[in-house]
């Protein structure tokens, strides 16, 4: 009753207006009742100039109010569908975290937290097992390119085939020594110039090592006679001889720029300041049973490490005349040594034919730590200036070059090309490149390592000296 006396009184005030308007049944329909207007039936608003009232009815022109009716009440009355909404948002916001942790690790060399993403599944496409996305950040760090073949080969006529020498050594000042026969080359890296350093066939002697200072101006040179030469590259002079081994000298290692340390085939360690005058007494130490065949000093010149054909590993220290650790695992020669630059007292070694085991040592404790067979003779080891890696490379019966990760002792890389038994390493003063050397009488120049810095290692509490200086 209320209503149609209201629609009365409506009717009334639209005849009675000064411009006469009649209003189409079908439009009053629409104005009690706007949602079941028809789509395809288009409101315009009215001019601002007619005057005739001040209801605004927006042009929705285009919209399809059927469908999206239709999707809103499937949204509202449909469990599975709002779960699956939110499954596939929560999905894409553990992509973005992966990708966003990916960029930082590898662009920005960021660390990440593993509590961040240990919810984190990543599919692997070979083997399809699921991962956390930190691993995939590893994964994607170590999976980077190392060609495989050597980037310069260099002729090295009379390079001894003999795993007893080391005739191969690269100095901080980027000048390649090598002992070819009787004779000791030089190679300038910046301009690939060739010189000869000396000669020995006119003492009918033979080189069989040679070795560089830290500050690479003095090259020592060992010979088959048991003497130990040294030499001043930029004066191209002879400026000592060494005496005191009665047998050949195939091992020498330097402590800082004045102490040289020889190994030899008279079993016997001699350390020598090459600063004294001849008739100062050198340091003998005597704790092999056979040839030495490999020296290194320690990153802070306290221990040295020697290897022998009797298949021991001894560490000695700046005082005593007898070594403070020895280690009996091996059942070969010991020729490789490495000490590493990263792990305080971490000590890694190698053992020859019938050994053909990496074996690693923590000489602040005196233990045995992980072993890895290689499966052939292990002859030379170093470790990477610039991450905890390091390249082995290795004679019978693979004659290869192979790049571990340490401490999983992952193998990274192998590379091969040369013939013969790869005898010889050495570094760049860059720490990226390496050089090899074999019986095949070739020097061959690969990139291993990479440029990046690894993080910095945190050093734990129970350890000792982890906080000494």
């Amino acid at each position: 009753m209320l209503h149609s006396h209201y629609e009365n009184r409506l009717r009334k005030a639209v005849r009675n207006d000064d411009e006469p308007f009649t209003t189409p049944p079908s439009k009053r329909r629409l104005l009690h009742s706007p949602l079941k207007t028809p789509p395809s039936l288009p409101l315009s608003p009215r001019s601002p100039s007619s005057g005739h009232g001040d209801r605004l009815i927006p042009s929705r022109l285009g919209e399809k109010w059927n469908e999206n009716f239709r999707l809103l009440q499937e949204d509202v009355g449909s469990p599975n569908e709002i779960k699956r909404a939110r499954d596939a948002a929560a999905e894409g916001n553990k992509d973005t975290l992966m990708y966003r942790c990916l960029l930082r690790s590898e662009i920005l060399d960021m660390n990440v937290s593993e509590s961040r993403l240990s919810n984190v599944p990543v599919l692997i496409p070979d083997d399809r097992k699921p991962l956390g996305a930190l691993d995939a950040v590893r994964i994607f760090n170590t999976a980077r390119k190392i060609s495989k073949m050597p980037f310069k080969v260099l002729d090295a006529p009379e390079l001894q085939d003999d795993f007893y020498l080391n005739l191969v050594d690269w100095s901080s000042q980027n000048v390649l020594a090598v002992g070819l026969g009787a004779s000791v080359w030089l190679w300038f890296a910046c301009t690939s110039q060739v010189t000869r350093l000396c000669d020995l066939s006119v003492e009918s002697d033979s080189v069989t090592s040679v070795a560089w200072t830290e500050r690479g101006n003095l090259v020592a040179v060992g010979t088959h006679h048991g003497l130990v030469q040294i030499w001043d590259v930029q004066a191209n002079k002879r400026i000592n001889t060494i005496h005191g081994h009665t047998a050949r000298v195939g091992a020498l290692a330097w402590n800082g720029d004045s102490q040289i340390c020889s190994g030899s085939r008279d079993r016997f360690i001699q350390q020598k300041d090459i600063r004294t005058p001849p008739v100062v007494p050198e340091r003998r130490l005597q704790g092999h049973r056979q040839e030495v065949c490999g020296l290194k000093w320690s990153p802070d010149n306290q221990h040295l490490a020697s290897g022998g054909n009797d298949n021991k590993l001894h560490v000695w220290n700046l005082h005593s005349n007898q070594p403070v650790q020895t280690y009996g695992d091996h059942i070969a020669a010991v020729k490789a040594i490495a000490w590493s630059p990263h792990h305080h007292g971490l000590l890694a070694s190698g053992g020859g034919t019938a050994d053909r085991c990496i074996r690693f040592w923590n000489t602040l404790t005196g233990q045995a730590m992980q072993s890895v067979d290689t499966g052939s003779q292990v002859c030379n080891l170093a470790w990477s200036k610039h991450s905890s890696e390091l390249v082995s490379t290795h004679g019978y019966s693979q004659n290869q070059i192979l790049l571990w990760k340490y401490p999983t002792l992952v193998q990274v890389a192998k590379l091969t090309g040369h013939t013969y038994r790869v005898l010889y390493l050495a570094m760049s003063p860059c720490g990226e490149s390496i050089v090899t050397g074999a019986g095949d009488e070739t020097l061959r120049f690969w990139n291993v390592f990479s440029k990046a810095r690894s993080p910095k290692q945190i050093r734990s509490v129970l350890d000792p000296y982890a906080f000494l200086r």
